[in-house]
């Protein structure tokens, strides 16, 4: 996988407070990622490393593969805290200056007015703007040189719904071409727009996935809940042959509707295996909806004081990766070399296995 943006155990501190503690992310070419966190957590902090506006006091930073400032400045558009126009100018004039100041020739200003949807107000000073129109003039101002990656922070803040929902879409469009790390408080707007998305708590990295497969880790399991029309008679043999971990059976007021609820490994998907095998048993499904935590509900256990939450992340995705081993293991063209590796992994895996289960015995205490 070709990764445009790496950091290597990247720390800052300001006298003796610990503001990035060692994070380390790997952010692929083509992606649109999500930096979230609560105030403080060090999200600005972060952006700014990586865009070579603080310096860090420990790791390192590349993008595209090398560090010097000159690939950074020429491969990177950044929007920062708030857009740095000059209100007296018009959008057309703020994006003339900035070329002139970043040393860019031959810049298409007004295709890059259109893709950001300013281009009838390219007259107008930017005074006049509404607060949605200065957040479009300060990611124009970053697309200035076609950069390969985009940093985006709080692109939405203090905007209304209409131009919430404006600002999203022309984010989504943008990451057809470019690599974004978007940061926002909105957690719904990280799940809409991102691919993946980057928890930071007390300035460290707790989780980096995408929503839907950390939303699997937390729960630790699949839960469908469908329901059905026929009788218990008919369900009962049909979904015992299923590989289920737990069936529950629940009356509604339909006296020939029944609600079931399934639940099964976190890597199982049930849903086409309980198709078949309700259609075989002539009951059909009126509504089948899949279980899951939310990105908010994800959130706020990650970012829980204590710690547990995480430590449970980390654990499930261990026993993730290990079952993807086993996957491979099992097919023919399987590189046999990996299950060396595996079986020279297996003291490490069991120490840090007890190590875990003292954690959880002190958790539980």
């Amino acid at each position: 996988m070709e990764y445009i943006l790496q950091t290597e155990n990247l720390s800052k501190v300001y006298g003796a407070k610990t503001v990035l503690n060692h994070v380390s992310i790997h952010v692929p070419k083509g992606s649109i990622y999500g930096l979230v966190g609560k105030n403080g957590a060090g999200k600005t902090t972060l952006m700014r490393i990586i865009c070579g506006l603080t310096q860090q006091s420990e790791g390192s930073s590349t993008l595209l593969g090398k560090t010097d400032d000159e690939t950074v400045r020429r491969n990177m558009g950044m929007l920062i805290e708030k857009p740095g126009i000059y209100e007296h100018m018009t959008a057309l004039e703020n994006l003339r200056y900035f070329s002139l100041l970043f040393g860019l020739k031959s810049q298409d200003h007004q295709k890059i007015l259109e893709m950001v949807g300013l281009q009838n107000a390219e007259k107008k000073k930017a005074r006049q703007f509404s607060l949605g129109m200065k957040q479009r003039l300060g990611i124009a101002i970053s697309l200035l040189g076609n950069p390969d990656f985009l940093i985006l922070d709080e692109p939405t803040v203090g905007l209304d719904p209409k131009q919430i929902i404006e600002i999203r879409d022309l984010i989504k469009s943008l990451g057809k071409k470019h690599t974004v790390i978007l940061s926002s408080h909105i957690l719904s707007e990280v799940s809409a727009v991102c691919d993946y998305v980057m928890i930071i708590a007390k300035g460290q990295l707790v989780a980096s996935d995408t929503p839907e497969n950390l939303s699997k880790l937390m729960l630790g399991s699949n839960t469908v809940t469908c329901t059905v029309h026929g009788t218990r008679k008919q369900l009962v043999p049909a979904l015992n042959a299923l590989d289920a971990k737990e069936i529950q059976y629940e009356n509604t007021p339909n006296e020939e509707q029944i609600k079931v609820k399934i639940t099964t490994e976190k890597d199982k998907d049930i849903r086409e295996e309980l198709f078949y095998a309700l259609a075989k048993a002539n009951c059909p499904i009126l509504e089948l909806t899949s279980s899951s935590m939310s990105l908010e509900d994800v959130f706020l256990e990650l970012t829980d004081d204590s710690g547990k939450a995480a430590r449970k992340l980390k654990k499930a995705e261990k026993e993730q990766l290990k079952q993807k081993e086993r996957e491979k293991e099992c097919e023919p063209e399987a590189d046999k070399t990996a299950v060396g590796e595996a079986s020279e992994e297996k003291s490490t895996d069991a120490a840090e296995s007890a190590a875990e289960t003292k954690q959880e015995e002190g958790d539980a205490q």
